[in-house]
């Protein structure tokens, strides 16, 4: 291929990636915005209204992340029926993933909302344990309208229609910001309620996104030809096991790398506040930067798949390439960014010298595992569009858990490679499976997407020599 017409394919998959994952990005980070701006109206209640979100988050938020993990196998199997031209199918998938959307919702609502018994195991103090759970059984009644919420976007992000959810996040940040006010502090005939207002206000903006999406996709005009609102179906289990199938592997994976830094702030809760608060602001500087790879990935996830559904393998494995490309660029940016600016990015939340010095020096291993993190996010992305997801699960599991942790357990809390490193031994225990887990997750894309081109041209050379022999 000539390198003009190749610059040329590359700028033309760059725009339509970008064009797909920047709303994607905007609709996380409002997503995320909201757990931030609950903690900061908390904490002017009272520490104890503070540590009592923050413990709530630490809950529901891996729960979240493995629901919406699950029901993220909704986009490649949409995305695939839609580039192959088959909207007509779409509506019956969506419809039995909305049903799969609404039990999971409710089975994480149960959990949550008799959650008292995790927080007991934690050693959390008893006034922290009422107030913790106030706040979460909040949250656990919004869950499955969330859920419904999350199958019809993953239904119009695999349609290519990504803005929906960016309007909807930023008007759902928006809303979170005076319901808070009123439930936090008992305004309009609302008693007071402090910390645990912040779940009650949640819950209602999940609703208030359910019925956005709802009329979204109900009345837009490129959403007609699925026929979603034609008629109602009953749950049908062989559909939604296969939901499942696909599902369930992404659910474990999400969960696996979310719930990884919850187990190192528990490692580390005995080496004193000074640590766990550096901890915390390294790994919130972290999970705001993430959601760029992260929405990259999903973006990845719709293009490799729509390329599937018209028969151009090669043109998957082309978007799948491009897509680790424009993640690792951003990777060369963010990294620059958090090493040029560690000391004052750590300074906008403490200005507490031993809490800075911990989290400056953990600042910048957040900032080099840019690099493996971008590159693992948006292979398992393209993993997705090609519906490999067991082997992702089973890669990410072993990378994180197998190796990241016990890595990072020995290097930063025992002697077995010399003086223990506390904190910064853990994260470097979380760069080293990263690592692994971007060579491996690379490793299984470029095999899965061999294998389907193969698969493609035989089945070519088939339909050629039956059309000869006739």
């Amino acid at each position: 291929m000539p390198a003009q017409s190749r610059s040329t394919r590359v700028r033309r998959e760059v725009r339509a990636l970008l064009t797909l994952a920047t709303p994607i990005i905007i609709a996380q980070l409002s997503t995320t915005a909201m757990g931030f701006v609950d903690t900061v109206m908390a904490g002017r209640v009272s520490p104890h209204d503070l540590a009592a979100v923050a413990l709530g988050n630490s809950i529901w938020m891996p729960v979240f992340l493995l629901m919406t993990g699950i029901l993220l196998a909704t986009t490649p199997k949409v995305a695939r029926r839609f580039g192959a031209g088959q909207e007509a199918e779409i509506g019956p998938l969506v419809r039995q993933a909305l049903w799969l959307g609404l039990s999971i919702g409710c089975a994480a609502a149960v959990l949550l909302w008799n959650a008292e018994p995790v927080l007991h195991w934690m050693n959390v103090e008893a006034e922290l344990v009422e107030l913790s759970m106030g706040y979460l059984r909040g949250v656990a009644c919004g869950f499955p309208f969330v859920a419904l919420y999350h199958v019809l976007r993953c239904f119009s992000d695999a349609l290519g229609h990504t803005r929906p959810s960016m309007v909807i996040g930023l008007l759902g940040l928006l809303l979170n910001i005076p319901l808070n006010y009123i439930f936090i502090y008992g305004k309009l005939g609302v008693p007071a309620m402090g910390g645990v207002g912040c779940g009650w206000a949640t819950a209602i903006v999940m609703v208030a996104m359910l019925v956005g999406m709802l009329v979204w996709v109900k009345w837009a005009p490129y959403y007609k030809s699925c026929g979603l609102f034609l008629r109602f179906d009953r749950p049908h289990w062989p559909s939604i096991r296969r939901l499942l199938t696909i599902g369930v592997p992404i659910g474990i994976a999400v969960f696996a790398e979310a719930s990884i830094f919850s187990v190192i702030a528990l490692l580390i809760g005995s080496l004193g506040a000074s640590v766990v608060a550096g901890h915390q602001i390294a790994l919130n500087i972290s999970s705001m930067i993430f959601m760029v790879p992260y929405s990259l990935g999903m973006a990845v996830t719709v293009r490799v798949g729509q390329a599937l559904g018209r028969q151009e393998p090669r043109e998957a494995r082309f978007s799948a390439g491009v897509g680790i490309a424009v993640a690792l660029c951003y990777a060369c940016f963010s990294c620059s960014l958090v090493l040029l600016f560690t000391e004052e990015i750590a300074r906008i939340y403490t200005p507490d010298p031993a809490v800075l010095a911990v989290a400056t020096s953990l600042l910048i291993y957040a900032a080099l595992f840019q690099f493996s993190d971008s590159i693992q996010v948006t292979s398992a992305g393209a993993l997705r569009g090609y519906q490999d997801t067991r082997a992702t699960m089973l890669i990410t599991l072993f990378c994180y858990w197998g190796i990241g942790l016990s890595m990072g357990y020995s290097l930063g809390l025992t002697d077995i490679w010399g003086e223990p490193s506390g904190p910064r031994g853990l994260w470097q225990g979380l760069i080293i499976g990263l690592s692994c887990a971007a060579l491996l997750l690379g490793w299984r894309l470029a095999r899965s997407a061999r294998r389907v081109i193969r698969e493609a041209r035989s089945k070519g050379e088939a339909k050629a020599a039956m059309l000869s022999a006739q």
